[in-house]
């Protein structure tokens, strides 16, 4: 089925549901069991740290458009090289806060979110051409996680 052609059945409906309570849900657990602490609260961050409060509103807003382009790629064909590289973006976006926070390791955390900055990237440049929308709705990912690239590595070099 081309992606233009998604059926909007019911079906459909709980599939998005499911992937939004994945991304979403996941994202919210992730957050909660690995919140920044007094370790991050010590470390020497640039100028450009973005205040506390910013990350919640954002990456709620990142997620449902994760979701969005997740459902869509699933919807179209569970098998593809799209869905494949959006479950591994996924894996990696939910690997690098265990990874920074919990084991205290941004040297790692940098590996973990520039491989995440290349999948997005394979992301949308396999989906351009079949999946417009779902490329479009990774570009505010893309865009937020080169920022958190580049602060990533800035905390590496100031610490």
């Amino acid at each position: 089925m081309s992606v233009s052609a998604l059926p909007p059945n019911g079906q459909s409906w709980i599939t998005r549901l499911a992937f939004l309570v994945l991304v979403i849900g996941g994202g919210i657990a992730i957050g909660i069991m690995t919140a920044p602490g007094e370790w991050y609260a010590a470390l020497s961050k640039p100028w450009f740290t973005p205040p506390n409060w910013v990350f919640g509103p954002a990456w709620t807003v990142l997620y449902v458009l994760i979701a969005l382009a997740g459902w869509r790629s699933y919807a179209a064909d569970a098998r593809s090289t799209q869905s494949k590289l959006w479950w591994t973006q996924l894996a990696l976006n939910f690997a690098w806060s265990p990874v920074f926070f919990a084991l205290q390791q941004p040297g790692l955390a940098l590996a973990v979110i520039v491989a995440l900055l290349t999948v997005i990237t394979l992301f949308i440049r396999v989906s351009w051409s079949s999946d417009r929308p779902s490329a479009l709705a990774m570009f505010p990912y893309l865009a937020w996680v080169a920022f958190a690239s580049l602060l990533n590595l800035s905390i590496v070099f100031l610490n």
